[in-house]
């Protein structure tokens, strides 16, 4: 938006130059109501460019941080998956790591 405020500083400045070059300049007939009307237009027309390009790029940066929440949220999401994930391959490394019996058959009671 600052961006937009020195241009449009440029832009009045620029037509003040124009006007002033004129061969029939004068002070007075910066005043006149045809000058007026013709200054209020254009700063009219500025306001009415600068409020749409506003509104737009106001509208993207709520996109973007929106964007970026979601992101944020999906990586917390994703971290608790694999600390939900590796508790359970730890719990299931403890249930697994218990002793099975043997298959072998104990050969000293035979006769």
């Amino acid at each position: 938006m600052k961006n937009l405020t020195l241009v449009g500083i440029i832009l009045l400045a620029l037509a003040f130059l124009l006007y002033y070059m004129l061969p029939e300049f004068s002070m007075v007939k910066l005043f006149e109501p045809i000058s007026l009307m013709g200054i209020l237009a254009g700063i009219g027309i500025g306001l009415i460019i600068g409020g749409i390009v506003g509104y737009v790029s106001k509208g993207s940066a709520l996109k973007e941080e929106q964007k970026r929440r979601e992101y944020k949220q999906l990586l917390k999401e994703k971290a608790e998956l694999e600390k939900l994930a590796a508790e359970k391959s730890v719990n299931q490394s403890t249930t697994v790591s218990t002793p099975l019996p043997s298959d072998k058959k104990n050969t000293q009671n035979w006769y």
